[in-house]
């Protein structure tokens, strides 16, 4: 009896699981099929070479949990990004500095969506036997007043001064605050950050600046302090290393759709890639900063 009670048992229970199985799978494809409803179409997001890592990384997670958007990310600077997403070429337009800050821009036409912060680094060639510039310093190494490490505190070596195209973001923060709005000086250029470490890690003396997630990429360069203060997420956050800029998601104020805001909002929040990929996320900032470089403590 208790053999027949117990069969008649375990096969309730088998009939039971197999009826919740059932249950939670018909409910996970309908969830599944009504996000995907929800979410449709194509996202083109380009711009900044600063932000496509992370805009690379979340596009591919995004894109496995709402299958009916196809999100494209590409590259060509800030001010491609801006141009291309208020002509509506672009349904993102990926942006290192404020729309206010690029000429021919009308700003009130596109709407700016933070989705977080990165700092950007003066690196040299590996062999470069400088580990600080003060500003002043700098800004003689960029505009050409100085030509020789060994006028800074290096050796006897020609400097090479490796810039970044116009309508890069990059160069736009860098000339702004860590240079005070120098020109920079006439030389070869480089459109992407990627280009730019692989040509300062095989010039001897080179030196040209990048994002903070990409100096460790390279074992062929190095980056340098300013007036002593390494550039460190945690001299980011507070400001005392000011050479930082927000990156910006910009929409098509008219255009925007429902993926874009929720593609956005992924990458926003999706402080596990942020972190790891060298990004800092807006919360973990203590200052807020303007389209006119002015800082307020949070």
């Amino acid at each position: 009896m208790k053999k027949k009670i117990l069969v008649g048992l375990i096969t309730a229970g088998a009939l039971l699981t197999l009826a919740a199985c059932g249950s939670s799978n018909g409910s996970s494809s309908s969830s599944s099929s009504s996000s995907d409803k929800a979410l449709s179409g194509k996202i083109i997001a380009g711009g900044s070479t600063a932000l496509q890592p992370l805009a690379q990384q979340s596009s591919t997670e995004f894109m496995a949990k709402n299958t009916g958007v196809q999100v494209t990310v590409q590259g060509g600077g800030s001010g491609v990004g801006l141009t291309q997403v208020a002509a509506g070429s672009f349904q993102i337009g990926n942006s290192d500095i404020f729309a206010e800050e690029k000429s021919g821009i009308d700003a009130s036409a596109i709407t700016d969506h933070k989705v977080a912060v990165v700092g950007f680094a003066p690196i040299v060639n590996a062999k470069i036997d400088v580990k600080n510039l003060t500003s002043q310093q700098l800004q003689d190494v960029f505009t050409g007043k100085v030509t020789n490490w060994k006028d800074v505190g290096g050796s006897d070596q020609k400097i090479t001064v490796i810039g970044r195209t116009e309508g890069s973001g990059t160069r736009v923060n860098f000339d702004k605050f860590a240079l005070g709005g120098a020109t920079e000086v006439k030389g070869p250029t480089q459109d992407a950050s990627g280009s730019v470490v692989q040509m300062v890690g095989q010039t001897p003396g080179a030196i040209s600046y990048v994002v903070l997630s990409y100096v460790d990429t390279s074992k062929d360069i190095k980056d340098i302090s300013i007036d002593g203060v390494e550039p460190t997420e945690a001299n980011v956050v507070t400001n005392d290393y000011k050479v930082w800029s927000y990156e910006h998601m910009y929409t098509n104020t008219k255009k925007e759709t429902a993926a874009d805001k929720a593609f956005i909002k992924y990458v926003a929040e999706n402080n596990k890639d942020i972190k790891k990929l060298g990004y800092i996320p807006i919360s973990d900032m203590k200052v807020e900063r303007d389209a006119d470089g002015n800082i307020t403590k949070k």
